[in-house]
């Protein structure tokens, strides 16, 4: 398993937009359609990789708790569908379903949005607040496929809860680590 950390976007940096095809529920969508009143978590993830498989009931989970308190929450995933067939965007669908993302997952197919995150693994966060400012970056929790830690979520939650009690984002922000992103050639 290839181990790639998140490049660590630098605070403070205004989300870029973007206009992307939501698999789910095959509309499109852009940032400002997705922003939520108390601010916006994008996630890149895909199919296939281990690391995001050991997380999706997390994510899945997540998703629920902080939609219902005004965070728009997304998923985005950018890898190439053609060399890797089990990302393309009717899997990503099915994926979506059985998870039960209550979020879209939308289809990154020219790759320009993770590049505009400056996106590098899978999976990895991006936490802006309400005026689309980047807070939080970085990973869901210490745990990894094998490693015997529990899923919790916790630095993620930590800075969720944080950005909505209007607190600074305090601690040490530790890169995702996952897959690489597979760009297209």
């Amino acid at each position: 398993m290839a181990r790639t950390p998140s490049n660590m976007l630098a605070l403070g940096t205004k989300a870029p937009n973007f206009e992307l095809h939501d698999t789910v529920t095959d509309r499109t969508f852009n940032l400002e359609d997705l922003k939520g009143p108390n601010g916006t978590l994008i996630m890149f993830i895909c199919n296939h990789c281990p690391f995001v498989k050991h997380i999706n009931a997390e994510i899945s989970k997540l998703g629920k708790e902080y939609q219902a308190k005004g965070i728009g929450v997304l998923a985005i995933s950018s890898n190439d569908a053609e060399n890797y067939p089990d990302d393309r965007p009717e899997l990503m669908k099915e994926n979506a379903q059985e998870q039960h993302f209550t979020f879209p997952y939308l289809y990154d197919e020219d790759q320009t949005v993770a590049k505009a995150y400056d996106a590098a693994c899978t999976p990895d966060f991006f936490l802006f607040n309400s005026d689309s400012e980047l807070v939080y970056r970085g990973q869901l929790d210490d745990s990894r496929p094998e490693n015997g830690k529990p899923v919790t979520g916790k630095d993620l939650r930590n800075a969720l809860e944080a950005l909505l009690k209007g607190k600074q984002i305090t601690g040490v922000q530790k890169p995702s680590i996952g897959c690489n992103i597979k760009w297209k050639k």
